[in-house]
């Protein structure tokens, strides 16, 4: 047994089929678990002359009886007694771990197999309470169709996960990395959190009732006006004087969420100067709308801007008004006072590829051939860059690095050279060099670690905003906008404190400090454009009403349609100090899976320190999604073509 300072749980182990508690496997699972913060108890549940017979190994009642035999004696123990249990099964020990969850019910807390038989419980899976992920292996094809039917069964919280290109042993490069991960991550959302604190959050004194937090809230609600009322955005006018503006949202398929954001963008280009919007979009994709909107010679896309997945999330109808705007608000002013949009994010990196050398090929043919060989690395990659990553950790590290970052190199050695001739289109060059720099870094980041992934996009998002900041000079203010998850103080989530991760409105916080404003949004239900597997078909789907122990079930309390809470210190802090405690709140991506909501979208912070304020909408609707073809006849130079 393990047990690191304040342990925040306690993760009892069940072995498999032919393994010990001295398993290398489940060792390497603990120690990790052990650096999250969770005790670990790994047991041999036979004796050896036990162990010995192979029908003992395919006992699951037996098996399961020694796990409730531990469970009482870790109950009995006065310094972990009162800790949360996990339990982590192996083989057939997944099997055993299911048994003895369904009969110890509310003393497990979340339940983890890795490679198991969870089948082996039969049909008391059916009585299983706690929270269940089942790991397989991609290529462990005959465990993984026993994990369905397995899965199938279950009533409670569940989610199968499936590491792609393992086998049962998972001894492939990076894949029981990948296990240890999911099974922490699982940890940690359902044994109970340490409490989420920060310097400048407050912090509740003693548990206050729900009722008596909804009478605080609606005491500080200030109603906002139907979004199509030109009143709306004056609520957020005392956000005109800080030099970046954060507006989130809770999904990336809500209309109102797009809408609320045009209105409010608008008020602030119109009443306080703001020239530039930048977006959670793949740089090339947002230049193409750029050149539309500044009314910039038109340069043909191939593929179209926006037509990789998740199309609709900025080729839809409230993106498209707010496009027109642009485009009217900018006709007739100078060139200087134009407002521009950009894109943060870096997942078009055959995009970026295209326009480096597009760029070359018009300023320096001879470093456009040489480019075209550097970059001929990631060829091979190119339709699912993902790819790359595995090939990175099975032939050698970093396999496109070098030949990557000589391009980045090359242009930024030529800067007079080639600004000379256009720095508008050099500036354009650099950022698509340092995306595929960035992106190259991010796919193999991810088969090492998925906080270090995410670490690795944020950050190329801040320095792509801080890049387009420096270029266009000190006194230009920008509005961004991102995903809550994105823009609301990783610092204050579970995102930073329990998983290391980092996100672009904390380093917005660090960098500008008050001059840098984070602003959430949230919904009770509605409907939601969004997929239920990445790559597959948009579908309309129903919102589920808010978990009753959320942020967002607190909102909905307040029993008013539309409002915004100012949670900035000295403004209410009755309001900051009721909604400082941890609470779940939720996040809906481009993927929705209502029936793993609690796994999939919730995850604890605390508001008053993740926002500086946050818009609220009880009843949503999803966005109205725009075609990807281009109509007969249609402006070759508009974005969309449609």
């Amino acid at each position: 047994m393990s047990v690191p300072p304040d342990p925040r749980g306690i993760i009892l182990f069940a072995h498999g089929s032919g393994s010990s508690r001295l398993s290398p496997r489940n060792i390497a699972v603990a120690d990790s678990l052990n650096d999250a913060g969770f005790a670990t108890l790994l047991l041999d549940l036979l004796t050896a002359d036990e162990a010995g017979d192979r029908r003992n190994v395919f006992d699951i009642p037996l098996l399961a009886e020694r796990l409730l035999e531990a469970a009482i004696w870790i109950g009995a123990e006065p310094d972990i007694a009162d800790l949360p249990l996990g339990l982590f099964g192996a083989s057939t020990g997944a099997g055993a771990a299911m048994l003895a969850s369904a009969e110890l019910r509310e003393r497990v807390s979340a339940v983890v197999s890795r490679g198991g038989r969870p089948d082996l419980a039969g049909r008391r899976l059916t009585e299983v309470e706690a929270p269940t992920l089942f790991i397989v292996g991609g290529h462990d094809e005959q465990v993984l169709a026993l994990n369905r039917e397995a899965l199938a069964a279950l009533t409670c919280e569940k989610l199968l996960r499936v590491v792609p290109g393992a086998t049962h042993l998972f001894e492939e490069p990076g894949a029981l990395e990948a296990v240890t991960e999911m099974a922490t991550a699982w940890f940690q959302h359902y044994l109970a959190p340490k409490a989420l604190s920060h310097g400048s959050a407050a912090t509740a004194t003693q548990p206050v009732s729900q009722a008596s937090i909804a009478e605080v809230l609606r005491s500080a609600a200030e109603p906002l006006p139907a979004l199509d009322d030109p009143a709306f955005a004056d609520a957020f006018d005392r956000f005109g004087q800080a030099r970046v503006v954060l507006l989130g949202e809770a999904s990336h398929g809500t209309s109102e969420f797009y809408r609320a954001r045009v209105a409010i963008t608008r008020r602030l280009i119109e009443k306080h100067g703001f020239t530039i919007v930048a977006v959670e979009a793949d740089w090339p994709d947002a230049a193409a709308i750029d050149r539309y909107v500044r009314r910039s010679p038109h340069r043909p896309m191939n593929p179209m801007p926006f037509t990789r997945f998740p199309t609709w999330m900025w080729r839809n109808k409230d993106v498209d008004a707010f496009i027109g705007f642009l485009r009217t608000h900018n006709a007739l002013k100078p060139l200087g006072e134009k407002v521009a949009f950009y894109g943060l994010d870096l997942y078009n990196m055959t995009a970026s590829m295209a326009a480096v050398l597009a760029y070359l090929d018009r300023v320096d043919p001879q470093a456009a051939k040489l480019a075209r060989g550097r970059y001929a690395c990631l060829s091979p990659w190119s339709r699912e860059p993902a790819a790359y990553g595995r090939a990175s950790l099975s032939e050698g590290y970093a396999l496109c690095e070098g030949p990557i970052i000589r391009i980045l190199i090359d242009l930024l050695q030529k800067e007079l050279q080639y600004a000379r001739q256009d720095g508008a289109d050099f500036f354009d060059a650099v950022q698509n060099a340092l995306l595929v720099a960035d992106a190259e870094r991010y796919y193999r980041a991810m088969y090492y670690g998925a906080h270090e992934s995410w670490n690795q996009r944020d950050k190329h998002m801040f320095n792509t905003l801080q890049n387009i900041l420096e270029k266009t000079g000190s006194n230009r203010k920008a509005v961004v906008w991102a995903h809550n998850s994105h823009i609301g103080d990783a610092r204050f989530t579970d995102m930073g404190m329990e998983r290391g991760e980092l996100n672009l409105g904390q380093l917005c916080r660090q960098t500008y400090g008050n001059d840098a404003a984070l602003i959430g949004f949230g919904t009770h239900t509605g409907t939601v454009a969004a997929a239920s597997e990445w790559d597959a078909p948009m579908e309309i789907k129903a919102v589920r009403p808010s978990r009753p122990d959320s942020y967002e079930a607190l909102c909905h309390d307040v029993g008013t349609e539309r409002f915004l809470l100012d949670l900035r210190a000295g403004k209410h802090e009755d309001l900051r100090r009721v909604m400082a405690e941890p609470r779940l709140e939720r996040y809906i991506g481009v993927v929705y899976r209502p029936d793993t909501e609690r796994w999939s979208h919730y995850s604890y912070a605390s508001m008053p320190g993740q926002y500086d304020a946050f818009a609220w909408f009880d009843q949503t609707s999803a966005v109205v999604p725009l075609p990807t073809q281009v109509t007969t006849g249609e402006d070759e130079t508009y974005p969309f073509g449609v």
